[in-house]
């Protein structure tokens, strides 16, 4: 698919396939690392629910490929949706509202892009009843969309605004380490997660990182040597 180069806060006409082809494959990559993080501060199945995900993906896109943005990050949602447990319901009401940054047959651009994850932080919060703090995907996700909306209002490229978000949602997950958990299986085990990251929180950051890919020009990889 031909990529239409970012001006201003326009995104690129193929951010839907884009964003869900640089995050399948990095997910996939990191599903054994999030595992183990899981294994050594949860109840270790984040790993497995992971890539749960990235099969019922494949299926999705196998049936029928999207034919814009909305119906890429849709395909996500369903996914996840088709996933058990805490993390398959949050990270699939996640991404359905950041599939409404956009109409049908539209890409959005990056004000919208930002609202749009603003109201999946959002939705996480109403429904896993996690702030930040808790040691959970959250303390993650929300560093970024500051640094997402402030980037933007700065006048910062779209690439140059994500990759703010992307390093802002890096450093925050590393810190998940050295808090105690108050939400989800982490919760159980108190201080022994101390040293861990969480794993919800570098997924969320896999995630931003797959959308800075998505607008850059030459597109290149998903940073993820940082989870360990």
């Amino acid at each position: 698919m031909t990529r239409s180069p970012s001006t201003d806060t326009t995104l690129p006409d193929d951010l839907g396939p884009a964003f869900v082809t640089a995050l399948q494959g990095a997910l996939e990559d990191a599903a054994p690392a999030l595992g183990d993080l899981d294994r050594r501060a949860g109840d270790g199945d984040f790993g497995d629910n992971v890539r749960t995900a990235m099969k019922n993906l494949a299926r999705e896109l196998e049936s029928a490929e999207p034919e814009d943005y909305r119906g890429w990050v849709t395909a996500m949602s369903r996914a996840w949706l088709g996933v058990g447990g805490t993390s398959g319901p949050l990270f699939g009401m996640f991404y359905r509202d950041l599939a409404k940054a956009a109409g049908d047959g539209e890409a959005p651009d990056l004000g919208a892009l930002a609202e749009a994850l603003e109201a999946g932080q959002a939705v996480i919060q109403k429904y896993g009843e996690a702030e930040v703090g808790d040691r959970t995907m959250v303390d993650a996700l929300a560093p970024a969309v500051v640094a997402l909306r402030e980037a933007a209002q700065a006048g910062k490229a779209p690439a140059e605004a994500l990759a703010a978000a992307e390093q802002a949602a890096i450093e925050a997950a590393r810190g998940t380490a050295e808090l105690t958990a108050r939400r989800g299986r982490a919760s159980y085990v108190g201080e022994t997660a101390k040293g861990v990251m969480d794993p919800g929180a570098c997924a969320m950051g896999l995630v931003v990182g797959a959308l800075r890919v998505a607008v850059e020009a030459d597109g290149g990889e998903v940073a993820a040597d940082w989870i360990e």
